[in-house]
């Protein structure tokens, strides 16, 4: 494509007067506009969306609230970790997924031994199931058995680990955060409560040890203290991945209360 030398494709000086109002470009970029829409008025050439636009595309919902319906969209993974990338130049802040997949396939053993059902997201399931004795497998879910709205089985499904009783109902949630997006495991957390108030679980931030006085603090964010329910650092703990393998270690957990994790986690002091 040729463009004049003010403009260069694939610059913000390039795109950054096309998305502002009423903004005045040269002779010389307006015919080469206009060229290029003819051209496709009288040959349309068809742009197929990709799978990450039909994620976000599908990711939107609209819910009730007291003043109305407002429409909120449930990021998935990928779009989490395009995020950190955008925001990293170094390639060494690549997350250490094999890290975090053997904290969450922990989690999700101890939650198991306890005789809880487990959910892992679809994406996970199989990495963390190598990770997992075999005759623990039956212990992971399928399919969530939860009686929610759909935006809420969508923010739900991408919790890292989730303990569920065998009455059907969740006990536990765990976000397993290794790298430096710490925030994006508290966002979810917070979504969830935003979307189920009345929700009855206990919810745990599982990181490094060195991660532990970051996330203490960003759980005190303003947005994360003024949720309807009360503040988050009320009923999110952070649990050091120190914590988990003790945890681990524990004999006769299938004989234990999960109330054990209350002797690990910590809260924030405000």
């Amino acid at each position: 494509m040729t463009t004049t030398n003010q403009y260069q494709k694939g610059t913000s000086v390039w795109t950054g007067p096309f998305r502002v109002s009423l903004y005045e470009i040269n002779k010389a970029d307006g015919e080469f506009l206009v060229e290029i829409l003819k051209k496709q008025e009288a040959d349309p050439e068809i742009y197929p969306l990709t799978d990450k636009e039909k994620r976000l595309l599908s990711g939107r919902r609209k819910i009730r609230t007291l003043d109305g319906e407002v429409e909120v969209e449930v990021p998935d993974d990928d779009d989490e970790e395009s995020s950190l990338e955008s925001e990293t130049s170094e390639p060494t802040a690549v997350p250490d997924s094999r890290t975090s997949i053997q904290y969450q396939a922990k989690v999700a053993h101890i939650g198991a031994e306890m005789d809880f059902h487990i959910w892992v997201p679809r994406n996970d399931r199989a990495r963390v199931l190598e990770l997992v004795p075999e005759s623990m497998h039956e212990k992971f879910l399928d399919l969530l058995p939860l009686n929610y709205d759909d935006t809420t089985l969508r923010t739900v499904e991408q919790i890292d680990v989730l303990w569920i009783e065998k009455g059907r109902s969740m006990a536990r949630a765990f976000e397993v955060e290794h790298t430096t997006a710490i925030y994006s495991g508290l966002l979810r957390m917070a979504d969830l409560l935003a979307l189920q108030p009345n929700m009855n679980i206990r919810l745990h931030i599982v990181a490094p040890p060195d991660k532990r006085e970051r996330v203490l603090r960003e759980i005190r964010r303003p947005v994360f203290s003024l949720l309807g329910r009360g503040p988050l650092y009320k009923q999110c703990s952070f649990l050091s991945y120190d914590s988990i393998d003790a945890l681990a270690k524990t004999p006769y957990l299938s004989h234990m209360s999960d109330t054990i994790i209350n002797e690990y986690d910590e809260f924030s002091e405000v």
